[in-house]
């Protein structure tokens, strides 16, 4: 035993991945009638993840507010500007595209009394009233609203608290953070389980739904990358912006599409910043930034996979609230994991504003884990090679305004 584990470690987690949906298909496709024995990989990997979801969101918020710093004298200001215009405009385009090319996702066991919002007043209300819901209450119930609104309270109170609580909650948010990487490392195994479920009750049909959703998450990634962010980046420095572009996507992007990772993608990002001659006192703190916030890839995945869902259980939403819905998405997107697939967890958190239970919305995780193997990749890619792209807009932008020259040729590639 010892030496297959061994063995099977050899295999990077998308490899395991992969075996584990190969498996689940055939174990569907031969034992469709074996049941529990195979369905409760699943339903374990869900469950794990739908419990510490909910702290996840709560530290790492908090985490984050708590430890920033003022006074530094930087061009922050357009920086995080761009990063949440850029997030804002992702999701938005998630949600155009999901109204433009509605898809559906097979489900086990959807629920049938799941109720359409009577209109965006009523999805205003439940959400301040998710709001204002009593934290505790919120941690049990996977309220994850009311989770996010409280962490930023207590982030920002935290924000004057001694270095040792922020160090505390600092260790903390780090130790969810691993846990969560020790749940993700039973992926495969949920991702069979998941996957024979879904095929043992829908068939083989039910994977064409999954490659329709992957097709839409993709396709959004890349109009983001090369229409949405040039679009940004000529509005700011008012010169042709795709040789940046080109730059960013070749020596940021394409190391975090394997890596997987925006935070093990910042010594890249880095050097990549330095190549292209800019401030190191703005670029040492928006690179790290950026790999926290700035998550445009996060914000089509949860606007994409949450109307999925609503297209899947029939309910109807006005374009009015698709359009709360890219707010929130940008939110919580913002609060994404460092984790390979963190977005994914924040899933539940926009698929309560229609009302969708929890477990649902745990099962379109686990969905995300199935085209993670491609769908993460390319998310993370968009977002780590974006920070240094706006870390350079903004820049440059500045040195437009002084009246310095401006050369983003393609020497920097």
């Amino acid at each position: 035993m010892k030496n297959v584990l061994k063995q099977w470690n050899r295999f990077s987690l998308v490899q395991q991945i992969i075996i584990g949906l190969i498996i689940g298909i055939i174990f569907a496709l031969t034992i469709p009638d074996a049941g529990t024995p195979i369905t409760i990989f699943g339903t374990l990997f869900v469950g794990a993840l739908k419990a510490i979801a909910p702290l996840l969101v709560l530290f790492l918020v908090m985490a984050a507010i708590s430890q920033h710093k003022k006074g530094q004298q930087t061009n922050m200001k357009s920086v995080i500007t761009l990063y949440l215009l850029g997030t804002f405009a992702a999701a938005v385009v998630g949600v155009v595209a999901s109204f433009l090319f509605p898809v559906s996702i097979s489900l086990a066991d959807p629920p049938e009394d799941t109720a359409a919002p009577g209109g965006l007043g009523e999805v205003l209300q439940t959400l301040l009233l998710n709001v204002v819901d009593n934290p505790v209450s919120a941690l049990v119930n996977s309220n994850f609203i009311g989770i996010l609104a409280w962490s930023v309270l207590f982030g920002l109170a935290l924000r004057s608290a001694p270095d040792t609580t922020k160090t505390m909650i600092a260790g903390v948010s780090d130790a969810i953070t691993k846990v969560i990487t020790w749940v993700i490392k039973f992926a495969p195994l949920g991702i069979m389980g998941l996957v024979y479920q879904s095929i043992s009750e829908n068939g083989l049909s039910s994977l064409a739904s999954y490659g329709q959703v992957l097709a839409l998450l993709l396709g959004s990634m890349v109009f983001v990358a090369l229409v949405v962010n040039p679009l940004i980046a000529f509005i700011y420095i008012r010169q042709n912006p795709y040789p940046l572009v080109f730059t960013c996507l070749k020596e940021s992007g394409i190391t975090a599409f394997f890596t997987r990772s925006s935070a093990a993608n910042i010594p890249v990002n880095m050097k990549l910043s330095e190549k292209l001659g800019l401030n190191k006192d703005s670029y040492s703190v928006s690179i790290p930034l950026g790999a926290t916030i700035n998550m445009a890839g996060a914000a089509i995945t949860i606007s994409v996979l949450t109307l999925a869902t609503v297209h899947t259980l029939n309910i109807e939403v006005n374009f009015v609230t698709a359009l709360l819905l890219s707010v929130l998405a940008a939110i919580s997107a913002c609060g994404a994991s460092g984790v390979a697939g963190g977005s994914l967890l924040l899933i539940p958190l926009a698929s309560s504003l229609f009302g969708v239970p929890a477990d649902v919305a745990m099962q379109v995780v686990g969905i995300g884990f199935i085209i993670g193997v491609v769908q993460d990749s390319t998310e993370t890619a968009l977002n780590s090679s974006t920070d240094v792209l706006f870390t350079a807009v903004a820049e440059f932008k500045d040195r437009r305004k002084a009246g310095e020259k401006i050369s983003i040729s393609n020497k920097t590639a």
